[in-house]
């Protein structure tokens, strides 16, 4: 049997598309952003992908995850795969300022949202970028397998065929419903483009591109206000941060 899939990392960081290769195939059951407490419900005799479990009680912190580490991986069977979803830090931040500004619509928040609510709004999307990758990220990091956001848009035939390896997914006997999936991931929009349904409601068309945004919605003001944030995450996951590329102004 395929294995048992859990998905985390920041919103707006792919792991709505990501989750939704699952949910193509006919012998998974996909769950995205189910409350925590459903897993201890769910029905494991049958391959299960998880998106982003969310906490029970919106006041439980767990330091940049949605639940307790240790209270998931005894429920979660144990013959499964963990993936850590990351995107450039600018780019994420571009597209979390729909979530952010809607009372810090994206979870789970940092404990000390409330007190940033006056900060500029780009200020707070990277405050909650950083939170995630780097808190949440360090409590999983020896047992998660990095995807990247840039990978799966550039090539997503690859990364399908990277998930099926780490899940134990026959890929030619799955081939069809795969490659729907991966037929509808493009960097632009175009009419092969289709969105994921978690993602509609935080959409601006805004960009051209999805990869290298930031170059359109973030101005020199912007990157020098955000980067004192993002430059330790940034670094753990080896993005590169500007220096001398060309801003909006």
């Amino acid at each position: 049997m395929s294995k048992h899939i859990c998905i985390l990392g920041c919103g707006r960081s792919g792991t709505s598309i990501f989750g939704e290769f699952f949910s193509h195939l006919p012998q998974y059951t996909y769950y995205s952003e189910p409350q925590f407490s459903m897993l201890e419900r769910i029905d494991y005799s049958q391959p299960v992908a998880v998106k982003v479990p969310t906490q029970d009680n919106e006041n439980d912190f767990f330091d940049g995850l949605s639940f307790d580490l240790d209270r998931f991986l005894q429920i979660f069977p144990k013959d499964h795969e963990l993936f850590w979803q990351v995107r450039h830090p600018l780019d994420a931040i571009s597209s979390l300022r729909i979530g952010i500004d809607d009372n810090w619509g994206h979870h789970p928040r940092p404990g000390d949202w409330k007190d940033r609510l006056s900060q500029p709004l780009v200020e707070k999307c990277a405050y909650h970028w950083n939170f995630i990758n780097t808190h949440g990220y360090r409590q999983v990091k020896d047992l998660t397998v990095i995807n990247t956001f840039e990978t799966m848009v550039l090539d997503p035939l690859d990364t399908a065929k990277n998930i099926c390896q780490q899940a134990d997914i026959n890929f030619e006997e799955n081939r069809s419903p795969i490659m729907e999936w991966v037929n509808r991931i493009q960097n632009e929009n175009n009419e092969k483009f289709v969105e994921a349904e978690c993602s509609k409601p935080y959409s601006r068309k805004d960009h051209a591109k999805k990869v290298g945004r930031w170059q359109e919605n973030l101005t020199h003001t912007d990157i020098a206000a955000i980067l004192p944030y993002i430059e330790e995450g940034a670094k753990s996951f080896g993005y590169e941060l500007p220096g001398s590329v060309e801003l909006k102004s």
